[in-house]
């Protein structure tokens, strides 16, 4: 191994040394009887999103498997989020990045990949990504990260501080220390297949429920074991939800998937805001819609217990589109019956 790739590894770790753990935050003012929801805040680290835990898992992968060099450019197809988080690696090892991305990407989202240095190809439809990603690495000799396919693998998801250990360690001195339930949306399945992994690494009696925008197959694969489907347009709750079912995604670990709405989705983000101002990203609506019909099926059931969901990143970067009311209505439609179903919801 080149004194250079040594030199990359440890200053990639030296980073995650001096990062804190992200908060977990119990959202207090919801009266649920019986129910304790919290959210595990990811935008708080240094590039924003969960995403950082990704790309510092797929750097150091890459590196380790001799994959990136001193002069290797490395190519991602990311709607955004990965991409920031990618870009902010490859700037501190001093290599060139570039990401593929829809056109429709958040302008936020590209200001901060190319504040870090890294360079933007646009394709019109995200089913188009991975092979444009496929053929810029190749023109460029480079390397192609290919989060969607190594996602699964990069993270060691027996503990190292990875986001699973982290929430049961958080977790301990709650009332309900051991989650009933973790709900958690799907990009590349890494997330999921690490928390589900873990659970059953540590015999916990917590589920798993992974939950699916409109446009992605990743539900329906799920529920009918079908494993090549495809769908000819991508998800627009940007950051989660595939055309096709992805390598990283393992359905075997996840007890059961809801699909949300995408105006359930968006409705739920702006509650949240409204009510106990957090501004999160479209795909915490996704995630906190999830986790609250988890909590109502809870109560029904008589039942009580704690029920763990992901903040992915903050709403900032979305302020000109799921924060617009007149890019909803046009691009996602009316969220009025949502609302008014959230409405219902009794806020201490």
């Amino acid at each position: 191994m080149s004194d250079w790739v040594t030199h990359a590894i440890k200053t990639i770790n030296a980073d995650f040394q001096r990062s804190a753990d992200t908060h977990l935050i119990k959202l207090g003012p919801l009266s649920l009887p019986g129910v304790d929801i919290y959210l595990k805040d990811e935008s708080t680290h240094p590039t924003g999103s969960l995403k950082h835990r990704l790309a510092r898992s797929l750097f150091l992968y890459a590196l380790c498997n001799g994959k990136i060099h001193e002069s290797t450019t490395v190519v991602e197809a990311s709607s955004g989020s990965t991409a920031v988080s990618e870009a902010y690696f490859a700037k501190m090892i001093g290599v060139p990045f570039v990401a593929v991305m829809p056109r429709t990407t958040a302008q936020s989202k590209i200001a901060l990949i190319e504040k870090y240095g890294g360079r933007c190809y646009f394709v019109d439809c995200p089913t188009q990504m991975h092979s444009a990603a496929t053929q810029i690495a190749h023109d460029l000799n480079g390397y192609f990260m290919d989060q969607f396919l190594y996602a699964e693998r990069a993270t060691d998801w027996r503990g190292n501080n990875n986001i699973a250990e982290s929430i049961f360690d958080q977790m301990k001195a709650e009332p309900h220390a051991i989650p009933h339930t973790i709900v958690m949306s799907a990009g590349t399945g890494g997330t999921s297949a690490t928390i589900g992994r873990y659970i059953r690494y540590k015999g916990l009696a917590s589920k798993l429920i992974v939950v699916d925008p409109q446009y992605s197959v990743f539900f329906d694969s799920f529920k009918k074991r079908n494993y090549t489907l495809t769908a000819s347009r991508g998800s627009r709750i940007e950051g989660i939800g595939r055309p096709k079912v992805e390598a990283s995604f393992q359905h075997d670990v996840i007890d059961d998937m809801l699909r949300v709405p995408d105006a359930a989705s968006i409705a739920t983000m702006h509650w949240l805001n409204d009510n106990m101002g957090i501004k999160a990203g479209p795909s915490t609506g996704t995630n906190l819609w999830g986790a609250l019909s988890v909590a109502q099926s809870l109560i029904d059931r008589g039942e009580s217990g704690s029920i763990v969901t992901l903040m992915c990143d903050s709403g900032e970067r979305y302020s000109s589109t799921y924060y617009n009311a007149q890019w909803v209505e046009k691009e996602i439609g009316s969220t009025t019956e949502y609302v008014a179903l959230l409405n219902q919801i009794r806020i201490a």
